[in-house]
């Protein structure tokens, strides 16, 4: 019998040694490089564009990694952290983010700091110098810079580009008051640039700044092959914090609570800058009468889809269940197949279908033509015809998820139920409310809040269907009768196009994500109650 109490080695970790082939050591520190490598050029990213926060989020980041994954403890650590990272980047950060941007005016014409206001504004109001004389152009290419070479007036070659101001070019050559060659670029030749509309689109845009002074100006071009000298009409004085207009004489001040230079008569300048306004988006959804008339309406509207939807769907989606629950039915494998096919279409798809047969015109529209005698049946710009299609096409599309839902759930019910209800004789309706409707309803009301959830922030088959519309004629706001929130918001937001409010979109974003989560709590609150009754 052996005496030896001395306990077994502990094994280390293939990722902490270098044993056998040692490729989980190498793996590990491959890994590791990787994640050190991204980590640290986010920070270099971030430190360009002089985001501290993220800079100092993504240090940290690294660090705790490299803590975490090179110690020989925080085992949990280890499982855990991709969650928390992903977490902390995909829903926290987000989070913060949009309740940051529902406090600004950041939107159309604030969209950035004073300062780049201001070299927006100094950029938007160039002019051609007077008497300023016009240069034969010559574009060039470093890279994927375009700038612009030019002789002046002394027989010097002068080039440069959008960050490199216009500078004596050494060893360049001339074919008389044209540049042909610049040492480190490449001259791009006029068919070229007349081929390529990109490329004329950014040297058309492109500004070469004249010096280091950005009262001389800058070199711009019409039309490519010429390039003459460009001076703002607007005078910025950083001591007084005005913007003085040359050519009127107006004086603009800059107002640190709207973010816009604005003058003594009210007018403004077309750019301003983004700047704090604490909780007046969302009190502008309220009181503005643009959105606060059309807010409330949409709102209610809202409200009635997600229901509507669910109930509908639910209701016919449970009562099909039924119907083929019924083993004497024939063919009921063949029908629950045909059922379930609108769910195996993709909902876009369906919709813009739906969009194509809803047609007015009975030439085009099939659903005029077939069911309604070729009669013009405005579904999709009548008001309440248009909520109606809306809500028949997203029943199509619906139901079968429930009629798959409501068949599984009645099946996994026991038959002994079923056989004591009969021999108590209980009809078969009151088997259906008492017994098997109850017990329904606990397991597919989960389903039926997430349902609502997300019929609350459908906005496929509204963006699909009607675009929101038919619009409404009592405001200017981009709004229409079939807008739900989430559509709302999108047309604030300017993605599609026009004027853009992203800080009254995020605080509407906001107000949603709030009433979600209210519903959501209240109907799992009522649904532990329903099982603590059964």
């Amino acid at each position: 019998m052996s005496t030896d109490t001395t306990p077994p080695p502990v094994r280390e970790s293939h990722a902490r040694t270098w044993e056998g082939t040692g490729w989980g050591f190498a793996a590990k520190l491959v890994l590791m490089a990787a994640v050190n490598a991204l980590g640290i050029y986010v920070a270099w990213s971030a430190w360009t564009v002089d985001q501290w926060g993220v800079l100092v989020g993504s240090l940290a980041l690294v660090v705790v990694a490299d803590v975490v994954y090179f110690s020989r403890r925080r085992l949990a650590g280890k499982y855990i952290y991709p969650g928390l990272v992903f977490l902390l980047v995909f829903q926290v950060f987000t989070m913060a983010y949009t309740v940051y941007v529902a406090t600004t005016n950041y939107g159309t014409g604030h969209n950035s700091t004073q300062e780049q206001a201001v070299d927006a504004l100094l950029i938007q109001n160039e002019r051609p110098v007077e008497d300023a004389p016009t240069y034969p152009l010559t574009i060039v290419r470093s890279g994927e810079d375009v700038g612009f070479a030019v002789v002046d007036e002394s027989g010097q070659v002068l080039v440069g580009t959008a960050a490199e101001p216009m500078e004596a070019a050494a060893g360049a050559t001339t074919d008389g008051d044209r540049v042909t060659g610049v040492p480190g670029y490449d001259v791009v030749d006029l068919g070229t640039l007349l081929a390529d509309p990109a490329l004329q689109e950014e040297v058309l845009a492109l500004r070469v700044p004249a010096s280091q002074d950005a009262d001389d100006g800058s070199y711009r071009t019409r039309e490519g092959t010429r390039a003459t000298v460009y001076s703002s009409s607007l005078d910025w004085d950083p001591d007084a914090q005005t913007m003085t207009d040359s050519t009127t004489g107006t004086v603009y001040s800059a107002d640190g609570e709207t973010g816009q230079f604005v003058a003594a008569d009210g007018s403004t300048l077309t750019v301003g800058w983004r700047v704090g306004v604490g909780l007046e988006n969302f009190t502008t959804a309220f009181t503005n009468p643009n959105y606060a008339g059309p807010f409330w309406k949409i709102t209610a509207w809202t409200f009635a889809f997600a229901f509507l939807t669910v109930a509908s769907s639910f209701l016919l989606g449970l009562a099909i269940a039924l119907l083929f629950d019924d083993k004497r039915l024939r063919g009921r494998r063949v029908m629950r197949t045909l059922f379930i096919l609108p769910y195996a279409f993709p909902a876009f798809l369906s919709a813009l279908l739906w969009q194509g047969m809803l047609n007015a015109n009975p030439d085009y529209g099939i659903v005029n033509s077939l069911f309604f005698f070729g009669a013009r049946i405005e579904w999709l710009t009548d008001p309440w015809l248009a909520k109606l299609a809306i809500l028949g096409v997203n029943l199509w599309l619906t139901f079968p998820y429930f009629f798959l839902v409501c068949t599984g759930a009645m099946q996994s019910l026991p038959n002994e139920l079923e056989e004591a209800a009969r021999i108590d004789g209980a009809s078969r309706w009151r088997h259906f409310r008492a017994i098997q409707l109850p017990l329904l309803l606990i397991s597919t009301t989960p389903l039926l809040i997430a349902s609502f959830a997300f019929n609350f922030n459908n906005f496929v088959i509204v963006y699909m269907l009607t675009g929101g519309g038919p619009r409404f004629t009592d405001t200017s706001a981009p709004l229409g009768h079939t807008d739900i929130l989430i559509t709302m918001i999108y047309q604030i937001s300017g993605v599609q196009g026009g004027s853009a409010d992203y800080g009254l979109a995020s605080a509407l974003s906001i107000i949603v994500f709030l009433v979600v989560g209210a519903v959501s709590a209240f109907a799992f609150r009522r649904t532990r109650k329903l099982e603590e009754v059964l």
